[in-house]
């Protein structure tokens, strides 16, 4: 392959996004994958950054949601509470685009602890930001993760975000989307894994369709514009 395994989940999370679609975007992966899908296939879509941008049309990949370039670049910047107020929780965002530390198999989100003590964690986490609004208020969630039996979980150790809409996970192994009764089903197997693999890398008894999808290997366009997006960073002086 031509391609790394984080390529492959970034390309996968950015075909996720139709053009024209307003895109509550988180920082790290999801910003990464939001950038290369308005630089692809989704020239329209509409980038909202929690630091109250809205359609940032940065040239390179932002540090994090203060980074100048999201205000330099955008259609319109307002205060963060305009952004929750009358954006998010008044039904006007259409794709919430979330990384997360931890998943369970019904969706629920964990950025605020690992371990089993809230006071004393083993490790304590960036916390939830706006991740609880733009994951139950989001027409759509989207989340971005890596997969291993730490991450994808039988049940969180902190609920950080609830999903309260439909759902699509996408990790370095495959694609998956909830079920009838709202757990979480393989649905795509990214190039070179095995259902084997991705069994082994979840912590619970995954289902599996008899014949689950691959997803298509990211093409020379897609993976030139990923690899034009690092970030920009000033010269010592």
């Amino acid at each position: 392959m031509n391609h790394t395994t984080e390529e492959m989940m970034t390309v996968a999370a950015a075909r996720a996004l139709r053009d024209g679609a307003r895109c509550f975007v988180g920082i790290g992966l999801p910003s990464t994958a939001a950038n290369l899908a308005r630089r692809t296939h989704a020239p329209n879509l509409v980038l909202i950054y929690e630091s109250g941008t809205i359609g940032a049309k940065p040239d390179h990949l932002p540090l994090s949601i203060g980074d100048g370039v999201l205000a330099e670049t955008a259609d319109a910047v307002v205060g963060v509470p305009e952004i929750f107020n009358y954006w998010l929780q008044a039904g006007r965002v259409d794709i919430g685009f979330l990384g997360a530390a931890q998943i369970d198999r019904l969706g629920n989100i964990n950025t605020t602890v690992i371990g089993d003590d809230y006071r004393a964690p083993a490790v304590r986490l960036p916390g939830a930001g706006g991740a609880p609004e733009i994951a139950a208020s989001s027409k759509e969630a989207i989340v971005v993760l890596r997969q291993s039996p730490r991450s994808f979980v039988e049940r969180v150790d902190f609920i950080t975000s609830v999903c309260s809409g439909p759902t699509t996970v996408i990790t370095d192994l495959g694609v998956y989307s909830p079920d009838g009764d709202g757990e979480l089903a393989l649905t795509h197997l990214h190039p070179g894994v095995t259902e084997q693999r991705a069994r082994e890398a979840c912590g619970w008894d995954l289902r599996v369709p008899r014949a689950p999808k691959r997803t298509a290997p990211p093409s020379e366009g897609e993976l030139a514009a990923l690899r034009a997006l690092a970030p920009r960073r000033k010269a010592a002086t």
